[in-house]
């Protein structure tokens, strides 16, 4: 069974990774902020008794799902936004309103990005993916643990069960590959 205080000093330690993942998710700063708190919340609430050890586990299963829920009520949301504007136009006698030429997007989110640019960051992504994919699985694992997930370098050893000098040389081989084969292919970020 977890005390408060082991809940309190995981809930504390695992915020910022947790807000960086929903960001990553959500893309909105505020909506982030209320998935993360959310998720906190309900492990608190409903697996607070569990063992220290378990919180990690269920904490991003939780996160996950609040991530999910997140998306869920933004589909409703729209779906009536835009029935209701539909007919408020409709009333009107408009019949060439468009909503697509009426909403502006929200600056920074992907909506105000033009297509060319979507493309072309879903193509270097997808670059970026397979390149991370072609690393050797230990140089794979330690990437994606200190730089996808922000993991520090004790986690991560604990983690991938070696010292903290063979993630730091698992990390820094790993970077060098992408780097070399990014650059090999035209890309530079």
């Amino acid at each position: 069974m977890a005390t408060d205080k082991e809940l309190s000093d995981f809930l504390e330690h695992v915020e910022r990774r947790a807000f960086k993942q929903a960001v990553y998710a959500v893309r909105k700063d505020e909506a982030a902020f209320d998935v993360v708190q959310d998720a906190m919340i309900k492990l608190a609430e409903k697996y607070g008794d569990k063992p220290a050890a378990e919180l990690p586990m269920l904490f991003q299963r939780i996160l996950q799902t609040t991530i999910l829920d997140y998306f869920r009520r933004e589909k409703v949301r729209n779906t009536w936004v835009s029935l209701f504007s539909g007919m408020g136009t409709r009333a009107e006698g408009n019949d060439d309103f468009d909503i697509l030429e009426t909403h502006e997007a929200e600056e920074g989110s992907s909506a105000a990005e033009s297509a060319s640019d979507q493309v072309e960051r879903a193509q270097t992504l997808a670059v970026i993916e397979a390149e991370v994919q072609k690393l050797p699985a230990r140089q794979r694992e330690a990437f994606l643990m200190r730089y996808w997930q922000d993991m520090d370098v004790a986690e991560t050893a604990e983690a991938m069960g070696c010292s903290e000098g063979s993630v730091k040389t698992h990390c820094s081989r790993a970077t060098h590959t992408l780097a070399e084969s990014l650059k090999a292919k035209g890309l530079t970020l």
